[in-house]
């Protein structure tokens, strides 16, 4: 059929998505990319579509194609109410290319401008797809001929007004159902003479209105389970489903209620909390298959069946609070998305929560505040040690629930849990490599934030900290460390030895974690007057120091601060000895042999560190 047929189809909800579908994935630069294609008269590949007849259309969940979408607040895909009177056909392979041209020709792409505010409506402006009928585009690394871009309505005046473009919005090409109606477009843009606008104009018109580009094979048969299982093979070639797709996918199918809408709406709200997550849809659903109690928690096709589907859909809601009180805490350790090094780390602590029964009050009440010192304490840990939630995450995750379901009544249990761990080639005792790799950490990096916290529990992480510089930052600069010089003009220091001071700068022996408030008012102060200053007494400035482990006589210049470096390692290491010495699991267990499973090993991709 022609591209104007498809989307006439789409636009009448003939042609629609079942709910096996993922949702809208391309980029701008992909669907310009597809009008590019097409303008060239290059196949855009095939279309997999299933007829659905009124029967099956009972037993199914369908949703609209996007037309109007947004980055901000507009990536699901509408729920729509098909009539059971007659036929549908839904596309199970191609939707992004169909809704790529939907939002192309009918629609608006709404993308956050560069620099723009993440959580701000306006970042996100309405964006019409545009061709430049002045000429090919400019030279570009896509190897793109035709001048397609996406425009808010003032970037297409601005272009007409100055004489630079000439853009047409070609949702107007798609309105010109015919040759007639496509001959007035130059004109109205003051270029009905232009022989290279008209031309343009024409082969795109010809392209969706003529061209019977789009090839579709039909599927008849109405077996769901048939249907899946074409699902999954047509997807496993181009952009591949995840397993967290199918399972999703497969949940939509067989829920009662709307599984994408309970899912992408749980995500969204565990992403809002505190300052702000980057929790994944695989994250929380791996979540509710270990909270759900399912055997093999695996992403695997042979897993989602309809007991455990079942399973998922009626612990769902009690799942979901304990989620969202899991995330809470999470926040209350001062962790945040760009501070989480691991996403994983959440399950223990939300099946724990859930084994439990907890609510949020658990966060905030005095009697439990021992039992959450201990649980931030693991979790903080469990982030510094690196590779701890990488490969054999399943058999770690599933033996972490056994030990909790066995031994979490009344309190985290941290010794058998770590206990576990070690079994699992996953100890969190110390090592000289383990203290080497935490005292490497810089500024910036978010197992930094970690460390620090849970090397310094006296911070409140519910409140906002900053990494903060003991030593300015700004005194350590490149130009200003050149400039400095003995009486006589030669440079006090060597290109070597500014090189180390500036290695140095950014390490974790140069950094704490002070009140965002308190950091602010520091600045670029000379550490011993900023101390003077903010603790009037000896006693509070020596209680400020031991706090942070750091040595008695603070530097006041570049001079001091190599041997302010050195004594401050010193310290951090003692210190990190003793915490994940006196807080693991006992010694003896260390060093036997990891029971990792060979087939995870192989097949589960690592953490982010």
């Amino acid at each position: 059929m022609t591209i104007a047929d498809a989307l006439h189809q789409i636009q009448d909800r003939r042609l629609i998505l079942p709910a096996i579908q993922r949702e809208y994935l391309w980029k701008p630069s992909q669907v310009i990319r597809l009008f590019d294609s097409i303008m060239r008269g290059y196949p855009v590949g095939s279309f997999l579509s299933w007829r659905v007849s009124p029967e099956t259309i009972k037993q199914f969940k369908f949703y609209g194609f996007m037309k109007d979408y947004s980055a901000f607040d507009n990536r699901h895909n509408p729920v729509i109410d098909i009539p059971t009177d007659r036929e549908i056909v839904a596309i199970l392979d191609g939707q992004q290319r169909l809704t790529s041209l939907n939002i192309g020709l009918r629609g608006t792409y709404a993308y956050k401008n560069h620099g723009g505010w993440a959580n701000k409506s306006w970042s996100y402006p309405e964006r019409r797809l545009c061709l430049n009928l002045e000429g090919e585009a400019p030279e570009n690394e896509l190897g793109l001929k035709y001048h397609f871009q996406f425009l808010v309505k003032a970037d297409i005046e601005a272009g007409r007004t100055d004489g630079s473009r000439t853009w047409l919005p070609i949702s107007e090409i798609f309105d010109a159902a015919e040759p007639v109606e496509v001959m007035q477009i130059p004109a109205r843009y003051g270029m009905g003479n232009d022989q290279q606008a008209i031309a343009l104009v024409s082969k795109l018109w010809q392209e969706v209105h003529n061209n019977r580009s789009l090839h579709f094979y039909e599927e008849t048969d109405q077996d769901i389970e048939r249907v899946l299982d074409i699902f999954v093979r047509v997807n496993s070639g181009g952009t591949v489903l995840s397993y967290s797709d199918l399972l999703l996918s497969i949940a939509t199918a067989q829920w009662e209620g709307d599984a994408r809408a309970a899912v992408h709406g749980l995500v969204d709200e565990l992403n809002q909390t505190g300052n702000g997550f980057r929790f994944s849809r695989d994250t929380v659903l791996k979540a509710g298959l270990v909270l759900a109690d399912v055997g093999d928690i695996g992403f695997k096709v042979k897993n989602f069946t309809n007991a455990n589907m079942s399973k998922l859909e009626a612990g769902w809601e009690a799942m979901s609070c304990s989620l969202q009180v899991a995330v809470g805490l999470l926040g209350d350790f001062g962790l945040s998305g760009g501070m989480l090094t691991a996403d994983s780390v959440l399950i223990p602590v939300a099946y724990y929560v859930h084994h439990r029964g907890l609510d949020h009050t658990y966060r905030e009440s005095p009697k439990t505040r021992e039992d959450r010192e201990a649980l931030r304490s693991w979790v903080l840990r469990s982030l510094i040690i690196r590779g701890v939630w990488g490969s054999g995450l399943d058999t770690l995750l599933r033996d972490l629930r056994e030990v909790i379901k066995a031994q979490g009544d009344a309190e985290f249990p941290v010794a058998a849990i770590e206990r576990a761990m070690t079994l699992r080639g996953k100890p969190l005792t110390v090592t000289e490599a383990v203290v080497d790799d935490i005292l490497s950490l810089t500024y910036g990096k978010p197992r930094t934030f970690a460390v620090l916290a849970a090397l310094f529990p006296h911070v409140d992480t519910r409140n906002q900290f900053h990494v903060d510089h003991v030593f300015p930052g700004a005194q350590l600069d490149r130009k200003l460390l050149k400039r400095r010089q003995n009486p006589d003009g030669t440079p006090t220091l060597t290109a070597e030895e500014i090189d180390d001071l500036l290695e140095r700068r950014n390490s974790l022996s140069n950094l704490e974690l002070l009140p965002g408030l308190e950091n602010i008012v520091k600045s670029d102060k000379a550490p011993d007057e900023w101390l003077a200053a903010e603790y009037p007494s000896a006693d509070e400035r020596s209680a400020f120091l031991a706090r942070h482990d750091l040595p008695q006589s603070l530097p006041h210049s570049v001079d001091d601060f190599i041997d302010f470096f050195d004594e401050r390692r010193a310290k951090l290491t003692t210190r990190i000895y003793a915490m994940l010495d006196t807080r693991g699991p006992d010694r003896q267990n260390a060093d036997m042999p990891a029971l990792v499973d060979l087939d995870e090993e192989l097949s589960e991709g690592d953490d982010t560190d």
